[in-house]
């Protein structure tokens, strides 16, 4: 194993596990039975002006048809939409050469308007050794830029033709075949993945489908009606509000339009929506043939066409602020929507992706036979051929744990069945005291009368203390806010109630949400974690209207742990890596902005275990550039929960698991390099003689791996793999210590594995007992009974990351993350940092 050392950076694969049972699975990976014998030439290509990749595909294919016979020489090359050309042979026009591509102006048929210039220099840079290639797939030499670019090479060629031909967002093109359409004026379109990745001893290509919202296309008026949420342009004719007019700006933006009031498809011109007007087309005016005029009236002039829609707003366009009236503009086929996608959306989209395994798998076949490689003749010329059998591997599941509830509990230990369990006959293995506390209902009477929230409450605390919770104070006080009144103002006086009545310091207070908006639960959010510094508890009207057992069990689960209980446990034996000596584990993630947000910083935080259970939690966050993927302050980070861990255990930890989410490949060297000396540097920071063992392991969730059981007998009963499916060979790395594991049951649709690989490891785990400890981990997520897709401490990071962006005074509104406010991020309390107030 010494010599084999050599071939990564990253933890070698210390061998293959054995635990579990043995099964059979497929997964959407083929095999590329063939790759290229020759070098591949490596060419860089600049086109000027500088335009979008959709653009430069046109102009390449272009540049393509006009000189295949000549400098190109009949060879078919491929190109990546940016900087990158590659070649299977040299080229008539040798390393360098500038050609002049003329391309067409969008939608002019008749050649009457000149046609756009462009520059294609191309200068060869590199030749690819694909035998240096192999080596590394063999796991006889470290991965080389070569063997990147290679790989780089491959992923092109397989994506050049489909990307030519549709709408292309990343690794996937789109296409509107069988298109649905969404709510408000968008649709969803089916797409196809692809990617070259390398695994021992060869190269397979990773198909999946995904789905995307586009724009539809067509009338622009009937996309404002959807917007707007009307039946009819009709519906439009009492004209817009200005809550109206800035919800179709900000839908709109960026949109690009074609004409249409002009005759000919020639005089049918593009442009992209910068704006809408403040006042109607008939108000709208502006100076034409040196004389003031309104947008309706020019209309009527100029094209002898009456507007029948001049009461409502133009939309801006072009450099010069063009005015042009809804009607007479059409939204362009096969753009991408990129806005955040609100609820309504959001679960239309969901139906359209949610498929079953089986279905799933006959997709991707579908999109297999759609791709046809087998007649695709880029891939001829460069030798590459692929296997039309979606890969078999070996898989094997895992055993379950038992989950430990508190001795006096009917069933106290127990091994839960197809990664789900009740509470029934179960009691909390530890019961927090729960003395003083209030509610507040931000709910108006009729929605929630007063009485359905006393009866409400006395059927949480006996659910409560049937669950092992203690409840003395069973009168909380009640307050009924109004909706529009100052929330912070209303939480601070529940407080001083609850503190009053209890004559102790307030534990929590409970509050009555109207509906699942977001504002109004992001300022309470806001005001108890940074302002008053006490944990809350919303809850539906809805579900106060006709108290549930089931609902309020859920509801028990967090303000048991928020109030520093703790709900189940495992058996020393099941986590013995951690039971055996003082361990901590640490979950980090970090979240950016929406796409298109430039202003909102990125948030990170991390969250560590305090107890030999890894079932308490403690929170670190810290607000950074936005954008930024590696964690800024991470070594005061890791200080804060390192001393919390020592205050709560009175030991240090000799041992630290890093599980960490977020880190695309490409940033796995920057990670290893930067986040870990950063670990280290908050050891020292403390004792310059502490050194615990570290394991650093990277976990993602955003691939494109899919498992599809072969057995009936090896699936649950969504069709699913059984939770405990674990798979380390055939489709992971070629020598790095990876591994894919599915730890949870499905819901609805196909599971996704969660991906670990072990960047680091001082503690000198084996496949099995890593595998098997972030298995059963993900038995101890605190807030529901099920078995989770990802270890708790990183569930817990995400949830800190998402709680923390309403601790600022922005306005937020559902369908936006939020508008624009202050910006400025509270502090949450040190005294909720040691409880699990996130959840």
């Amino acid at each position: 194993m010494a010599a084999a050392r050599r071939t990564t950076d990253f933890a070698m694969r210390p061998g293959l596990g054995e635990a579990g049972k043995a099964v059979r699975v497929r997964t959407n990976f083929f095999e590329a039975t063939a790759l290229p014998d020759a070098n591949i030439l490596h060419f860089d290509v600049t086109i000027t002006p500088d335009v979008p990749p959709a653009l430069n595909r046109k102009i390449f294919q272009t540049f393509e048809e006009k000189y295949r016979g000549t400098a190109l020489g009949g060879v078919r090359t491929v190109f990546d939409g940016r900087k990158n050309m590659f070649s299977p042979r040299a080229l008539p026009f040798g390393d360098a050469y500038t050609f002049n591509i003329e391309l067409p102006e969008d939608g002019d048929l008749t050649g009457r308007r000149p046609p756009r210039n462009f520059k294609l220099k191309i200068i060869k840079v590199n030749e690819i050794n694909m035998e240096e290639l192999q080596r590394f797939l063999d796991g006889t030499i470290k991965i080389t830029p070569n063997c990147l670019t290679g790989i780089m090479a491959l992923d092109v060629l397989i994506r050049h033709r489909p990307s030519m031909m549709n709408a292309t967002v990343g690794r996937s093109f789109y296409t509107n075949q069988g298109s649905q359409p969404l709510f408000g004026g968008i649709e969803v379109w089916q797409g196809y993945y692809q990617s070259a990745r390398p695994t021992l001893g060869r190269i397979i290509i990773n198909i999946d489908v995904t789905a995307t919202a586009f724009f539809e296309a067509g009338s622009l008026l009937e996309t404002v009606t959807k917007i707007l949420g009307r039946r009819t342009p009709d519906d439009l004719r009492r004209g817009i509000n200005e809550r109206d007019s800035q919800k179709i700006e900000r839908t709109l933006k960026n949109v690009k339009i074609r004409v249409m009031h002009r005759g000919d498809a020639a005089s049918r011109r593009k442009y992209r929506i910068i704006g809408l007007t403040r006042t109607p087309a008939n108000q709208t005016r502006f100076t034409a043939n040196d004389q003031q005029t309104d947008v309706a009236t020019y209309f009527n002039n100029t094209y002898q066409r009456r507007l029948n829609f001049a009461h409502l707003p133009c939309v801006i366009v072009g450099t010069r602020n063009t005015y042009l009236p809804l009607e007479v503009c059409n939204v362009i086929e096969g753009q991408r929507h990129i806005r955040k996608l609100n609820d309504k959306q959001t679960a239309d989209m969901i139906k359209f992706t949610c498929q079953p395994p089986h279905i799933r798998a006959n997709k991707i076949r579908q999109g297999f036979e759609a791709l046809n490689y087998r007649q695709n003749e880029y891939l001829q010329q460069f030798g590459l051929r692929i296997s039309n059998e979606m890969e078999t591997i070996q898989a094997r599941v895992l055993p379950t744990p038992f989950v430990e509830y508190h001795q006096n509990s009917r069933e106290s230990s127990f091994q839960p069945k197809d990664g789900a369990w009740n509470l029934r006959d179960k009691k909390v293995a530890t019961g927090a005291t729960l003395g003083s506390w209030s509610v507040v209902v931000f709910c108006s009477d009729q929605i929630c009368p007063a009485k359905s929230v006393q009866g409400f409450i006395r059927e949480l605390i006996n659910v409560c203390q049937d669950t092992g919770m203690n409840i003395p104070n069973r009168n909380p006080p009640i307050i009924h806010a109004g909706l529009q009144g100052d929330t912070e103002a209303e939480l601070k006086q529940a407080w001083l109630r609850a503190g009053n009545m209890a004559k102790s310091q307030p534990q929590l207070i409970v509050c009555v949400l109207p509906n699942t908006g977001v504002p109004l639960y992001a300022e309470i959010k806001r005001v108890s974690d940074t302002v008053i510094g006490v944990a809350t508890q919303c809850v539906q009207s809805k579900h106060v209207m006709m108290a549930k057992k089931q609902y309020c069990a859920n509801v028990c689960l967090k303000m048991n742990v928020k109030l520093g209980g703790m709900n189940s446990y495992l058996g020393p034996n099941y986590l013995p890596f951690i039971s055996d000596r003082p361990t901590i584990l640490i979950g980090a993630d970090v979240t950016h902005p929406p796409p298109g947000d430039t202003t909102r910083p990125s948030i990170t935080a991390l969250c560590g275990s305090m107890d030999a259970k890894a079932s308490r939690y403690s929170a670190s966050i810290r607000v950074q550039g936005t954008r930024t993927e590696i964690i800024v302050d991470l070594a005061n980070m890791v200080k804060e929960l390192l001393k919390t861990f020592y205050q709560t255990c009175g030991r240090k930890p000799e041992r630290i698991i890093f599980y960490r989410d977020g880190v695309s490949e490409g940033q796995f060297r920057q990670v290893l390099d930067e986040e870990i000396g950063a670990v280290r540097a908050a050891c020292l920071a403390l004792d310059a003689t502490y050194r615990p063992t570290i394991t650093f392991v990277v976990v993602q969730k955003r691939h494109h791996t899919r498992f599809f059981p072969i057995d009936r007998r090896d699936a649950d009963r969504t069709g699913n793999c059984l939770p405990g499916t674990v798979v380390d060979s055939n489709i992971t790395h070629p020598t790095e210590f990876d591994f894919y594991l599915q730890s949870h049951a499905g819901l609805q649709g196909t599971s996704r594995p969660t991906h670990y690989h072990v960047l680091h490891d001082e503690n000198n785990f084996t496949a099995d007992t890593l595998q098997t400890l972030s298995y059963n981990l993900c038995y101890l997520y605190a807030r529901c009974t099920r078995s989770v897709s990802l270890v708790p401490p990183v569930y817990y990071a995400h949830l800190v990351c998402n709680r923390a962006r309403f601790h600022t005074r922005e306005h937020w509104s559902d369908t936006e993350s939020s508008e624009q406010g202050t910006g400025i991020f509270g502090v949450v309390k040190a005294e909720l940092q040691r409880v699990m107030y996130f959840m």
